[in-house]
């Protein structure tokens, strides 16, 4: 790993973010695939800590949070053999900087989503008012995390219509209608009008696009949690610091990533930042 240049890590990072399979990227850097995991476990165990660290006191006004489902080794019904099954990842998204707040990434149950929820509260420095989808787990892990009436929360449930009448194996793969959404109150006095997980969905769409391991029908799927994991930290700390969002750049007139919008930083990263700062890291730990 210390052998490669700065430029080959750099290739290879940028094959990562822009949602290259590690044999794909491995194959245009001209590396050897363990080489190419090896750096992604390192960097995504990096972002992880990073971003940890750094999103904290965060002044956002209003926070979506959402589920986007995965798996590892195999779908839950297909699993043979332990550490296979469902993976899902909790993404909590301020909906004005549009600032990847937190994540999870786990199973889906009661012990998450309140683990999901206090590290959110942990992380924000003022009321804000909190939108999630319709799961039950949610009402109990937000008061539990903000206190009774300590944020302004509603949920969106949707209602969906049956599913579309089709011939074959194709019904699978077209998803049921929306056939509506309701706005619950759940917690304080939130503002109806702005009850929406529009933001976060979209950015479920971005790890979609952005990440081989989250594209469907592929044999681009994760066979390890850990490296799963690490793929999302490190799309995390992309879609943060390193990529510019239009909306923010459109309004602010230059190019504007998340975390500048946050106040996070001055700048848009690039790679070559992202490397330096994880060997400031490392180096200042050895010291």
């Amino acid at each position: 790993m210390n052998k490669l240049s700065l430029s080959k890590r750099a290739g290879i990072l940028r094959g990562l973010v822009e949602g290259g399979s590690i044999r794909a990227v491995a194959r245009m850097t001209g590396t050897n695939k363990d080489t190419v995991m090896a750096l992604l476990c390192e960097v995504g165990a990096f972002a992880s800590i990073y971003q940890d660290v750094t999103l904290r006191d965060l002044r956002c006004r209003r926070v979506e949070a959402d589920e986007i489902w995965s798996f590892v080794g195999a779908k839950a019904k297909n699993a043979t053999r332990e550490g296979q099954g469902d993976i899902w990842t909790y993404t909590a998204l301020c909906a004005d900087s549009k600032l990847a707040v937190s994540w999870l990434v786990g199973a889906r149950n009661s012990e998450n989503t309140k683990a999901f929820m206090e590290d959110v509260a942990s992380r924000l420095a003022n009321r804000v008012q909190l939108t999630t989808d319709g799961l039950s787990w949610y009402l109990a892990a937000v008061e539990e995390a903000f206190g009774w009436n300590g944020a302004d929360f509603a949920q969106l449930i949707k209602t969906y219509g049956v599913a579309p009448e089709m011939p074959g194996t194709a019904r699978k793969y077209s998803p049921m209608e929306c056939t509506g959404a309701i706005k619950t109150p759940v917690m304080g006095k939130p503002d109806l009008s702005k009850v929406s997980t529009s933001y976060v969905e979209r950015a479920n769409l971005t790890m979609r696009m952005q990440m081989r391991r989250f594209t469907r029908l592929t044999n681009g799927f994760s066979k390890k949690a850990e490296n799963h994991a690490h793929a999302v930290s490190l799309h995390f700390l992309n879609y943060n610091y390193c990529r510019p969002h239009q909306t923010l750049t459109k309004t602010a007139g230059r190019k504007t990533t998340p975390a500048m919008a946050a106040g996070l930083t001055d700048r848009v990263w690039s790679v070559e930042d992202v490397l330096a700062k994880m060997e400031g890291m490392i180096g200042a730990e050895i010291s």
